[in-house]
């Protein structure tokens, strides 16, 4: 065909088509851990246990195997030709959790075919997102580089855009990815709506989705209601479903009403998104009407509900430190004080980004941020490992260093909340992990540039 018949729409269609080929990551994956590994002379924060220094820490087959003292002989089985590693002076760390994130199910945002976070459907519980993730996506080096090895991806959009899956950022496939394929179902609980016409959170809320009638919309607190009650008039199809399939084994198969069974079980969590405290409330609420296990995600207005979620043990995934205040007569630090306001009242919590895919190589930064305006600094980056990996439900695998657990570790030369530490070298359940990025390697490009003299040629 000739290319002057071509549209200019189909053009720039296959040039930003081409452009995502061209964004994948080509670093190989890592092979699994073929012999053992010991760590020798190395401070191990176990964040379960006091920190030893000197230390030393086996792994073989992808697990931790053991963990001795600095005066203690560790050494696995005669014959098992492992490699020893003398890491004096450094220090070795769970890896670090994103506990709510899209990381992998967006490459480029402005462009449709790559962004797999968002189902057309507002009622979706059915789609899981690891499915969805794409093991190639540029932004998961990046954050690897940092630190973040693990995270919990979430689909976003709609009233139940589906359920969450927690991925290792190691792996050909989604399945190798796969540290928990089903974590929990994701509702984005409605917001009423704001005196000053904006929202608590993105996605497209009450009064946006096809369902939603022309009347609904001139009216964002009738669109409110009937959105949070077809939430519950879901659930509640399910259960019903849920006990008919049980006596009559006959029933016709449903895969929406199928996908809420474990969260009605109290197998799985429900994971909420709710901001505000009325949202909180009123979800809180709904999911002991429902008898359901909640853990909030957002709770920038957690701290006026504390003694509430202390009660029902109800934990939140605080969604980002580095934010402005909600109104102008609140203090500039009140996003930076909350996680250790929430500490001080016994909430059980964790710290994500709330950022988009791109950055979640900044969840150090936020917990540095908390611990720097007075959350205590072990409970930090436990913030960002083993309590967002409890929360998760994956604190039997990972989070601490912990014999009989998944080896995902960090090898650093300091603290990984300060910006000057680095990370030297990482494992993902024993498979030692490329630390290169596109960044890295740009920035390699670059310096030559210098080193060959040619600035401003």
């Amino acid at each position: 065909m000739n290319s002057a018949c071509i549209p200019l729409s189909a053009l720039a269609a296959f040039a930003l088509a081409l452009g995502s080929v061209r964004a994948q990551d080509l670093l190989p994956k890592a092979a699994a851990q073929s012999r053992p590994v010991v760590i020798r002379n190395v401070t191990l924060h176990t964040l379960d246990q006091a920190t030893i220094d000197g230390g030393s820490l086996w792994f073989e087959g992808g697990v931790i195997r053991g963990i001795a003292k600095k005066d203690e002989v560790m050494q696995p089985a005669p014959g098992a030709d492992p490699l020893i590693i003398d890491a004096a002076g450094k220090h070795l760390w769970p890896g670090l959790l994103a506990a709510h994130s899209q990381i992998g199910l967006v490459e480029i945002g402005m462009v449709r075919q790559t962004v797999d976070a968002d189902e057309v459907n507002d009622m979706s519980p059915e789609a899981l997102a690891g499915v969805a993730v794409n093991p190639d996506s540029t932004a998961i080096p990046v954050a690897r580089g940092n630190g973040v090895l693990t995270a919990c991806v979430c689909p976003v959009g709609g009233e139940i855009p589906g359920r969450a899956s927690v991925m290792q950022f190691e792996g050909w496939t989604n399945e190798e990815m796969a540290v928990l394929a089903d974590a929990g179902i994701v509702v984005d609980w409605p917001s009423l709506p704001d005196p000053r016409g904006r929202r608590g959170r993105g996605g497209r809320g009450p009064g946006m989705g096809a369902a939603t009638g022309a009347a609904e919309n001139r009216d964002p607190e009738a669109a409110t209601k009937k959105s949070r009650e077809r939430i519950e008039e879901t659930f509640t199809r399910a259960l019903a479903w849920g006990r008919r399939k049980e006596s009559d084994p006959s029933t016709a198969h449903d895969v929406q009403c199928a996908a809420l069974q474990p969260a009605l079980r109290r197998e799985r969590p429900v994971f909420v998104l709710a901001d505000e405290i009325e949202e909180i409330e009123s979800a809180l609420a709904w999911t002991q009407r429902q008898q359901l296990r909640a853990v909030i995600v957002g709770g920038r207005d957690a701290l006026l509900c504390a003694d509430q979620l202390v009660e029902l043990s109800v934990p939140l995934i605080l969604t980002g430190v580095h934010k402005l205040p909600r109104r102008d007569d609140i203090d500039y630090d009140a996003p930076f004080r909350l996680p250790g306001k929430l500490a001080e009242r016994g909430v059980a919590f964790c710290i994500a980004t709330g950022e988009e895919f791109a950055h979640e190589r900044n969840l150090p930064w936020h917990a540095a941020t908390a611990a720097a305006f007075g959350l205590d600094r072990e409970r930090a980056i436990a913030a960002i490992s083993r309590d967002a990996a409890v929360i998760l439900g994956v604190g039997d695998t990972l989070g601490t260093l912990t014999i009989g657990k998944r080896a995902t570790l960090l090898l650093t030369d300091g603290d990984p909340l300060e910006l000057t530490t680095r990370i030297e070298r990482a494992w993902i359940e024993g498979r030692e992990t490329d630390l290169r990025s596109k960044q890295t390697e740009l920035a390699k490009k670059y310096r030559q540039k210098y080193a060959q003299g040619a600035v401003g040629k």
